[in-house]
């Protein structure tokens, strides 16, 4: 199935869409739950039938309507370093051995069409298209990856903008100055079960700014996969249902130095097969 939340921030409403191509229809979810948060995708994990036929459900007409990220307000938003080995080399380091964390704040998450504020100060707004694992059940000490993918509530398209100036100038070392500015995540515009998805190991991911192309690689030259990825971070914490983990970014960015940093009325936009698309415009930061 495929979930979203529409209306104005901290107003979502949950729907479900049926159809494709073209020909979507969208079903009010309230009449199953007030919203897509983490007891609703833990329910939803147990046991998928709480979701009826989408037939059964009222529609809704959503035109007009703002559509916000698919998941209410995470409680973690997990990111995993130089996860594609040609964005590492363009970064300037050798692929790593083992999956590299760092945190976002959770109130970076914001509407896939949201604006996207330049930080005051930026000199380096980066742009990166990446597949986001949203968790569904509880994962602590998972005994291999083969039990990992039963934990995953469904996917989206994440945009892990970044400030490379906060996040490797001045830093201290972490990433986290230069990944948690307002507005720093769009997620969306639909979570889409596992069973719609496709494999996450071979789904093309694409950007462009302004329309030109930057981005175009598959999952496939991930170096952790997702269930590696689910395996590994369950070994030093706990991930809790509504738990976004983006899963890395494939080369083509800012930090390659072939493309200008992101400057304001630039407008993003990114696409992952089978997720839809996202478009965001820059403005700076009041």
């Amino acid at each position: 199935m495929r979930l979203m939340r529409v209306g104005e921030p901290g107003r979502e409403r949950p729907v479900i869409v049926s159809g494709s191509g073209g020909s979507e229809r969208h079903h009010d979810l309230r009449p199953v739950t007030a919203d897509i948060d983490g007891a609703f995708l833990a329910a939803l994990s147990d046991d998928p039938g709480i979701v009826p036929d989408p037939s059964r459900l009222p529609e809704t007409d959503i035109a007009g309507e703002r559509v916000g990220a698919p998941v209410a307000r995470p409680s973690a938003v997990l990111c995993i370093g130089q996860n594609y080995a040609a964005h590492a080399a363009e970064s300037g380091a050798e692929p790593p051995e083992r999956p590299i964390l760092f945190y976002k704040s959770p109130n970076t998450v914001v509407g896939p069409h949201d604006d996207v504020l330049i930080p005051r100060g930026s000199r380096r707004t980066d742009w990166e298209v990446e597949l986001a694992v949203v968790i569904g059940r509880r994962a602590r000490y998972l005994d291999s990856p083969a039990d990992a993918l039963a934990h995953v509530a469904g996917f989206a398209i994440s945009n892990d903008v970044s400030e490379r100036a906060f996040q490797l100038e001045e830093s201290g070392g972490q990433w986290s100055k230069g990944k948690s500015c307002e507005t720093f995540n769009p997620l969306g515009p639909v979570l889409v079960t596992p069973d719609e998805a496709g494999d996450p190991r071979d789904l093309r991911l694409r950007s462009w700014v302004n329309g030109e192309p930057r981005q175009d690689s598959t999952t496939a030259d991930m170096i952790f996969d997702v269930a590696r990825l689910i395996h590994d971070l369950s070994q030093y914490l706990v991930l809790e249902p509504g738990d976004v983990i983006n899963t890395g970014t494939p080369q083509g960015v800012a930090l390659s130095g072939r493309f200008p940093y992101l400057a304001a009325g630039d407008v993003m936009e990114l696409e992952i097969t089978g997720l839809g698309r996202q478009r965001s415009e820059l403005r700076a930061a009041p």
